[in-house]
């Protein structure tokens, strides 16, 4: 399994590209409570040239981007990216990170369309915060 720490990298950093802001606020709070510094918050829009990241990380966020930005590309994912990811994750982790960017993606899109908004200082209302931390 995917530790959550990385899941939240990879869920901010697709709400980032989607311009989500919805799930920009959520998920850096999650990365917050996960007592992650601000530096790799701060660094996550940038993270090929942050010093924050372990490889590990690197090749989630490059899977991530990769699967985002599909129509970016001829190659969508190419092998290069899917080989690095599956270099540090073995198969269910794999998929496990496959399932959250998709998952991530539907969420960001979702909101976009809708224009939903963030809720103050990131934080979500009593109720929907434990509904998120009842599927977590």
């Amino acid at each position: 399994a995917v530790a959550p720490g990385p899941l939240e990298l990879v869920h901010l950093r697709a709400s980032q590209i989607n311009g989500c802001s919805v799930c920009v606020a959520l998920h850096t709070r999650g990365l917050k409570d996960l007592d992650e510094t601000d530096d790799r918050i701060f660094a996550v829009a940038a993270w090929r040239d942050a010093p924050f990241f372990t490889d590990a990380e690197r090749a989630a966020l490059a899977l991530t981007e990769a699967a985002t930005r599909l129509s970016d590309r001829s190659d969508p994912v190419p092998d290069e990216v899917w080989d690095e990811a599956a270099k540090y994750y073995r198969e269910e982790a794999l998929a496990q990170l496959v399932v959250h960017i998709g998952v991530i993606n539907l969420f960001n899109r979702l909101n976009v369309a809708t224009r939903q908004l963030s809720w103050a200082g990131g934080k979500l209302p009593p109720e929907v915060a434990a509904k998120v931390a009842a599927q977590n």
